[in-house]
């Protein structure tokens, strides 16, 4: 049972109770999907073969890392020194008790031409050292199986890393010339035709001097 206010008592009505006003759900929250990142791929530990479903994205900085785990110790190199610009250079140190160190300084790879230096200093040391000669086979060789690898690791070569290749190619033909060499190796001659220095920017004056 209800009681009276003194109000109800004086006026002799009874006050309605207030209704309270039902109160008012808040608009739901619509959350934001998120975007995968541009450099951002499936997980493919196995070049050619199909993730499988619900894998973790894997970006391609993790597999150049990767990568660059997986060579060092697969050829037992050691990195001097990370580098900052696109350079690079391999050698190996012998000792008298018969042991060998394989060292390269090289960029750290981040992208298309800082894989293909690094892995043109590995593939000095995959190919071996003095293996092939004069020089500048030695270069077109080291080359060509960091190229192969790239490919092979379905890593994009770039026109930037071409033209790199190419002009790296340049060079050790001419210091080979410049050293007195009589008869490049057959594997040079597509680097001095005139359609290769066409497509690379290479005015073919510069190709005269390489041969001279």
């Amino acid at each position: 049972m209800k009681q009276w206010t003194l109000w109800d008592l004086l006026t002799g009505k009874r006050a309605k109770p207030r209704e309270k006003a039902p109160r008012a759900k808040p608009a739901p929250i619509k959350r934001k999907q998120p975007t995968r990142r541009p450099d951002t791929v499936l997980a493919d530990p196995v070049p050619g073969v199909a993730p499988a479903a619900g894998a973790r994205a894997v970006t391609m900085q993790e597999r150049y890392d990767s990568m660059t785990r997986e060579l060092l110790a697969a050829y037992g190199v050691r990195v001097r020194k990370w580098r900052s610009s696109m350079t690079g250079v391999a050698w190996e140190v012998y000792y008298e008790d018969g042991r060998t160190t394989r060292l390269i300084e090289a960029p750290r790879p981040r992208g298309p031409m800082s894989a293909a230096v690094f892995l043109h200093e590995i593939g000095h040391h995959a190919i071996g050292f003095h293996r092939y000669k004069p020089r500048c086979l030695e270069e077109h060789m080291a080359w060509q199986w960091a190229l192969e690898e790239m490919r092979r690791r379905d890593l994009n070569i770039t026109p930037a890393v071409e033209r790199r290749v190419y002009l790296s190619m340049r060079y050790a033909i001419s210091k080979a010339t410049r050293r007195g060499i009589k008869a490049l190796p057959a594997e040079m001659e597509p680097y001095l035709q005139p359609e290769m220095a066409a497509a690379h920017g290479v005015r073919p004056a510069a190709l005269l001097e390489s041969r001279a």
